[in-house]
């Protein structure tokens, strides 16, 4: 055989052998995650409870083909924290973000974002909206892993049609630039020239749009005087123009034929917002709150190649589970070197487990003191020196305060919490990691054997007080 002849054949054999990973990289699943920003949970149409004003026709349809998780939850009632334990996989307290302020400032650099763990397989990943996780060029997307960004990076407001504040730009990539148009569509857009230019590799779509947080603006001739509301009327366009961009995305993926092979999991970054007039009923409060209002939010997941469609899952999950949720679909493995929170809602989906965690924790730290707890259908939520137990399964809408009925759950949820909380680091703000009703000066740091002691104390003269 001549030296030609056998390379011809080493390479042919080489192809034939290969063949199969080639493949299995073409199969893996693309990913797409449309977060919206403080998006009512009464004000999603396919919800029983959102009033008569309310439509959005293409969240509706992708619902009736997806499965509905009726329990699904933020890890923060606030846009930053969320998306920083969500881009992470990790409970962002572990890094230091308790409050919008401290997640805007930017993510430790040495976290690692869901991007950065795609990218090995072959992904290529655009982030396109609110960024709201760093303000300064190192926190950029395109630094954290991201192949593309289209968006505004600082605050969580943007205005929708005036784009020309430079010092808040919107940007192209790590560009700058002047743009034009209502920026819900413009984010839709850039969302679906994404995939038209991506479609014959698997990819990584994070969308976040800003809309419907404040303020409140709108295309005049869509805004209808049908709730005698002017703010709750502009938000009701402003649901239009969102809902449709789902639909379009969704349309896009179908267009390509590449529906089926997509995970799509639509939320929004947490509760709806009081000042927007959102409804979320049936639940109580809003965003920046820990009562089920300012947290617990429409959830979607999509993916017609491995799940069955028309369905509920009530299993308790939360935003924080994403990360890892791509990972398995993609066939990834968990990550070693910076252990995740958040697990794999597959299973859950499936039917195949009822249970994902045995707690979730929420906590804005020590300057509001705002904090509470998930343990199965119990749920403790805390303001400073106020605590409030409720049974989710009973009174989903948080009316009747059980805490003094059952001293001992309050206890047993109060020291899991303290337990929680002792892992995390401190606040990147410096302000303390627990409400302080004496805090002047900055509390000295105590050891992990004072901070248990100190638990001890507080427990102790609860039940002196109760005596």
């Amino acid at each position: 055989m001549t030296t030609i002849h056998r390379r011809v054949t080493q390479v042919a054999l080489f192809s034939f052998l290969c063949l199969p990973c080639i493949v299995m990289g073409a199969d893996k699943p693309n990913i797409v995650i449309i977060l919206t920003d403080d998006q009512g949970y009464a004000d999603v149409s396919y919800n029983p409870h959102s009033p008569p004003e309310v439509s959005t026709p293409h969240i509706d349809a992708l619902a009736d083909s997806s499965t509905i998780c009726t329990q699904g939850y933020t890890s923060g009632h606030v846009c930053s924290p969320t998306r920083a334990g969500l881009i992470t996989g990790r409970y962002q307290q572990r890094f230091g973000i308790y409050t919008a302020g401290e997640g805007g400032s930017g993510v430790p650099l040495d976290e690692v974002f869901l991007p950065e763990r795609l990218k090995p397989a072959g992904y290529v990943s655009g982030a396109l909206g609110k960024w709201h996780l760093g303000l300064t060029k190192e926190y950029h997307a395109m630094n954290r892993g991201f192949d593309e960004f289209y968006g505004f990076m600082g605050r969580g407001a943007h205005p929708y049609f005036d784009h020309s504040d430079m010092n808040h730009p919107i940007y192209r990539g790590l560009t700058p630039i002047r743009e034009e148009g209502y920026l819900t569509t413009r984010i839709t857009e850039e969302a679906v020239d994404f995939i038209d230019r991506h479609k014959n590799k698997p990819f990584f779509l994070y969308v976040a749009y800003n809309a419907v947080h404040a303020p409140p603006e709108a295309p005049e001739e869509d805004i209808k005087q049908v709730t005698g509301d002017e703010t709750r009327d502009t938000l009701m366009a402003m649901i239009k123009h969102l809902d449709m961009g789902v639909g379009e995305i969704v349309n896009s993926l179908k267009k390509h034929a590449l529906f089926d092979n997509t995970l799509l999991i639509f939320l929004t970054d947490n509760g709806g917002s009081g000042t927007m007039h959102a409804n979320n009923a049936p639940l109580r409060g809003f965003k920046q709150m820990d009562y089920e209002g300012g947290i617990h939010v429409p959830f979607i997941v999509s993916w017609p190649a491995e799940l069955e469609g028309g369905k509920k899952c009530d299993v308790p999950m939360w935003s924080i589970d994403l990360f890892a949720t791509a990972l398995d679909a993609a066939g990834l493995p968990m990550p070693k070197d910076k252990p995740l929170d958040g697990t794999s809602i597959l299973p859950a989906i499936r039917g195949e487990t009822n249970k994902l965690h045995n707690e979730l924790y929420w906590s804005s730290a020590g300057a509001k003191g705002k904090w509470a707890i998930r343990s199965g259908d119990w749920k403790l939520v805390a303001e400073k020196n106020r605590i409030e137990l409720f049974d989710l399964q009973k009174d989903l809408s948080e009316t009747t305060d059980l805490a003094a009925e059952h001293p001992k759950i309050v206890s047993e949820l109060t020291d899991k919490y303290n337990t929680w909380l002792d892992e995390m680091a401190d606040p990147v703000s410096n302000q303390e990691k627990r409400w302080n009703p004496d805090a002047g000066a900055p509390a000295k740091k105590m050891s992990k054997e004072e901070k248990k002691a100190a638990r001890e104390k507080r427990k102790t003269e609860k039940m002196t007080e109760g005596n």
